[in-house]
Order: C-alpha cells, then structure tokens, then sequence
C-alpha cells in the first residue's frame, strides 16, 4: 500500500548522517519547498479569506479545529487575530481533542476521538465559518468536526498536506498544501506545519485587509492593550492623520483606544461623528478620510 506523502522516507540523505551545515542546508531547503506549496494553493487561500470575513462581518465565528501539531498552528493563528485585527475574542472558537495544553503534553490518541467532535461543534451555527487542519487529511477528529460542521449549516476549510484525502472532499473550500516528504519521516511539524502556518498567517491577513483592518499596509484596528502598542498606535495615527505624536495620543485617549476612530478624532471630528462614518463606510477607512474637507480643523 502506497504511504501519504506526509509519511514517505525524504529522497535526501539521512538527516543524521549529514554534517550540521549540510543538514541545515537540507532543512531549510524543505521549508523553502513547503512555503512554495502555500503559494501554489494562493487561489483556495484567497477564497477562504473571503468567507472568514464575511462571517465576521455578518456577526457569525471563526472556529479553528485540529489535533497535534496542526493544532498548534492553528491556536497560534486564532489567538493573534483579537490583537493585530481587533477580531472580538469571544467570536473565536479554538478546540483541540483533549483540549488546549498548557504543559508539554499533548496525547496523541486525542486525534482518534471522534466523539470530541460533536461537542466541539455543539456551539457552531449557519453563518460560522470552521477551518479544520490535518497533515494527512484523515485524522479522524478532524474528518468528524467537518462533518459535523456541515450538518450544522458551517462553511469548512479544510487544510491537509495529502492530495485526494477524506478531509478535503469534505471541505467547501479544500486547501491542498502539498509539501514534500519531512526531512524527518512523518514530522509534520516540520513542512507541512510550516506550510500551515503559512497558509493560516496569509488566509487571515487576507481577511483582516478585507475587513478595512490594513490600511497603508498598517494595522489600523490594533488593540493598544500596552505600552509598546501604544506607542504603535499613536505613530499610526500621527503618520496617517498628519498630526503631531502628542494630538495623537489625544485623540487615542479620546477614542478609548479605538485607533481608526482615534484616526478620525485627530482630524477634528468627536468620537460620536468618527464612529457614524465608520459605521457607514462599514469600517473602510479610506473611504472615511476620502470624505474630509481639507480646510477641516485638525487639532483634538
């Protein structure tokens, strides 16, 4: 029986009988081949950008499901987005059979759970949006959330390393990133997490841009939750409003630490009159600016 790819012997020497240089040449070379198979996959990737946003903005989730090693990758994307996008965390699930760990134990038995499925979908509606991992593409956990997750009326995005595989038949946007073999026999943390992370990093960012999130390639829903955000915070909107640092640690005071509004308070709205354009603009800031006078009073 022909082996996935995710577990097939690398056709590069053995790893352990290279030298360290050689062998550092060997796995950087493998994550090269593993970040080409994200772009290869740019198209899927775009669209599953497009879903996600949409969820967010009709009020629906985002829920990441994977075991082991996808999981991970899966938990670092999710727990970035409420920071760099000012996603609200509450509408984004993370499940993980066995749960997240907060040690180094990760059981690897969880992923053959397939009864964690049902109630790691119990809250999933119409309208959310559920991306699912699996290297393989035949992890039972995962391959039962999919299903479970379209009965329940979910767009999935299934992500797997292995072309024609059970989780991507059942995805409404099947993501195939097909990596090589791991320099290490069956370690998908390696490639094919890569390929994941990437995949996940770039789908996500697609949407936070989508969402009016971007502007000038800047993060202008950044939650300034310390100082260094802060201070981020306050240069993105002294370099966008055209305003000194001080007008524009004002206007993020004013604005409660919302910085597109804070954007718009520093070229001499309130917060209230900010906050009803970027309602009616649906949250596009250039639109927003677009609609100043440029003889509008531009000091908080």
């Amino acid at each position: 029986m022909l082996l996935p790819v995710t577990e097939m012997l690398s056709e590069n020497e053995a790893i352990d009988l290279l030298g360290a240089d050689q062998a550092a040449e060997v796995f950087i070379g493998a994550q090269m081949a593993a970040l080409q198979a994200v772009l290869d996959a740019s198209e899927s990737i775009a669209r599953g950008a497009e879903v996600m946003a949409g969820a967010v903005r009709s009020g629906g989730s985002l829920v990441y499901v994977a075991a082991g090693s996808s999981g991970l990758m899966a938990l670092a994307d999710a727990c970035e987005l409420p920071g760099t996008f000012g996603i609200p965390a509450n509408r984004i699930q993370i499940h993980m059979p066995g749960g997240v760990p907060v040690d180094g134990r990760m059981p690897g038995d969880t992923e053959d759970d397939v009864g964690a499925a049902g109630t790691a979908m119990r809250a999933v509606k119409d309208g959310d949006v559920v991306i699912v991992l699996s290297a393989s593409g035949s992890t039972p956990f995962a391959i039962a959330v999919a299903e479970r997750a379209r009965a329940k009326g979910a767009v999935v995005i299934a992500i797997a390393n292995n072309p024609g595989t059970k989780l991507l038949e059942l995805g409404d946007i099947p993501i195939c990133l097909v990596t090589p073999p791991e320099v290490i026999a069956g370690s998908t943390r390696l490639g094919a997490g890569t390929a994941q992370k990437a995949a996940l990093n770039l789908m996500s960012s697609q949407m936070g841009i989508a969402l009016g999130h971007v502007f000038r390639g800047q993060m202008v829903n950044v939650v300034a939750d310390n100082r260094k955000l802060v201070g981020r915070a306050t240069g993105i909107i002294s370099g966008i409003a055209g305003v000194s640092r001080d007008a524009a640690k004002a206007a993020l005071t004013v604005a409660k630490g919302d910085t597109k509004a804070s954007i718009l308070v520093a070229t001499g709205m309130t917060v209230e009159q900010a906050n009803q354009l970027l309602f009616r603009h649906k949250g596009q800031l250039g639109p927003c600016l677009m609609t100043i006078q440029p003889n509008q009073n531009t000091t908080v």
